[in-house]
Parts: structure tokens; C-alpha cells; sequence
């Protein structure tokens, strides 16, 4: 088709590929998901009915877009790796970015009402979406690492926080105060001492996460000889070797 004399704008359009031959990890984020989960009533410290909607966006990307190989939420963010080998859209950055960040959050409003049957949607959530470059297998696994011990960190405080508020009767600010400058072991004594919990006991869902592995369950072979895999949901330590020494592919595609 010619193009007309308006076309010269394109010259603007600026090219924003993706280092070649690294790791990437798209990284999405809840915008402003304080206000939007007072707003929907969401239990406090968890609410598992959102950690699930956030596990089945995500699951339903992975099945979209097969290059993604592992993801890993907590709360309202989730991180994907994709094959190191990846030429989704020419590994444009914004095509990426915009693409995954838009199919999520469509997802997200889409299947509200399947997790939260008797909460009617007060306004559209929102999420912004990153994309970083890793050099090496051992950042990829840092960075995994990272996030899993960020997920510990943030739960162990918000389960005992209001423990604090919900049980121990007092003030958020109380609470605030009560935590501040405590380390695990103590917190851990809060909940044990005052409310009977055993923070070990708590589910692993909220304690480590949750994890979304493309498997190689029977290394079997489909059509056009491509590897037959599934999408499995688990909630495990990804910091230790045993999850990546079963999967050594997700490092080397």
C-alpha cells in the first residue's frame, strides 16, 4: 500500500529492542492495591480469594504466551521468566511490556466475579509492568530468591500486625509501634506468646508464594516434535537447588 505524505511521522518511532542472548523478567505490580483492597473489603493479613485471581491472570497468560516459563506472586505482583531464547516481538520493550501488562489486567477484571461472586467491582484496578535483563543463571536465581524472601518478610510482619489489631486489640499505629525495629525471631515470639500461632503452621501460599512451572512431566513429543509441557501451581522453596536442579531447562532454553 503507498503510503501517504503523513507517513514521515513514523520516522519518530524510536526502536527499543532487547539485549539478545539474556534473561528476561517481566515484573507486574499492583497500582495503588492498598486503596483498591480496602475498597473491595479484602481479609487481612490474606485474602486468599485474591491470591488465587492473581495465580489464574497469571496462569492464563503463561497459556497465551507460551515463551513464559516461570512465574512467581506475592500479593499484588507477579514476576515471569521468559526462555532466554525468546524472539516474542522481536523483543521489542514496549510491545512486551504493554502486550503481557494489558492481557493480565483484562484477565484480572474478566474473572473478578468468579473469585469474588458477592463483591461487585468498585472501579478498574490497574497494574504497571517492567521489564529487567539478567546476564547469568545465578542472577536469575538471586532474583527469584530475592522475591521468595520479600514474600517471608512481608508476611511474617502483616501476620502478626494484625494479629496485633484484630486479636491484641489495639490501634494500627500501636501495632506499628509495638513491630518497630523487631527482628523474625521476635515476631515470631509475638505470635506464639500472645495468640497460640506457630508461624511455621501457616499455609505456604501465603508463607512462600506461589510458583507457576511449565513441567516436563513424561518428556514426551507432539507434533513438529515440540516438548509436551503443562503449567503446574506450586507453593515451595525456589531459593534451595532442589527446584532448579529438577528443572535445569528453565535455565538453559
Amino acid at each position: 500500500m503507498a503510503g501517504s505524505k503523513f507517513a514521515y511521522v513514523r520516522n519518530f518511532e524510536l526502536p527499543d529492542p532487547l539485549l539478545p542472548e539474556t534473561f528476561m523478567i517481566f515484573r507486574l505490580d499492583g497500582h495503588s492495591f492498598h486503596r483498591f483492597s480496602d475498597a473491595h473489603n479484602f481479609v487481612k493479613p490474606n485474602d486468599k480469594r485474591a491470591l488465587e485471581l492473581m495465580d489464574y491472570a497469571a496462569l492464563r497468560l503463561m497459556e497465551e504466551y507460551p515463551d513464559i516459563i516461570l512465574g512467581f506472586g506475592e500479593s499484588d505482583e507477579y514476576s515471569f521468566l521468559l526462555r532466554r531464547s525468546t524472539n516474542m516481538y522481536n523483543r521489542r520493550q514496549s510491545k512486551i511490556v504493554t502486550t503481557l501488562t494489558s492481557f493480565f489486567t483484562s484477565t484480572y477484571v474478566m474473572y473478578w466475579s468468579k473469585f469474588f461472586p458477592s463483591t461487585q467491582l468498585q472501579y478498574p484496578p490497574s497494574f504497571d509492568g517492567r521489564i529487567v535483563l539478567y546476564p547469568t543463571e545465578q542472577h536469575i536465581r538471586d532474583y527469584f530468591s530475592w522475591r521468595q524472601a520479600d514474600t517471608h518478610i512481608n508476611n511474617l510482619y502483616n501476620t502478626v500486625f494484625w494479629a496485633l489489631v484484630q486479636q491484641g486489640g489495639l490501634t494500627t499505629t500501636d501495632a506499628h509501634a509495638t513491630l518497630r525495629g523487631t527482628i523474625s525471631k521476635e515476631k515470631n515470639e509475638i505470635l506464639f506468646s500472645r495468640f497460640g500461632m506457630n508461624y511455621n503452621s501457616i499455609d505456604e501460599r501465603y508463607r512462600k508464594g506461589s510458583v507457576l512451572v511449565r513441567e516436563e512431566p513424561n518428556k514426551k513429543k507432539k507434533a513438529k516434535d515440540k516438548p509436551f509441557t503443562q503449567i503446574v501451581l506450586l507453593h515451595c522453596d525456589i531459593i534451595k537447588d532442589e527446584f532448579w536442579a529438577a528443572r535445569p531447562y528453565l535455565l538453559t532454553e
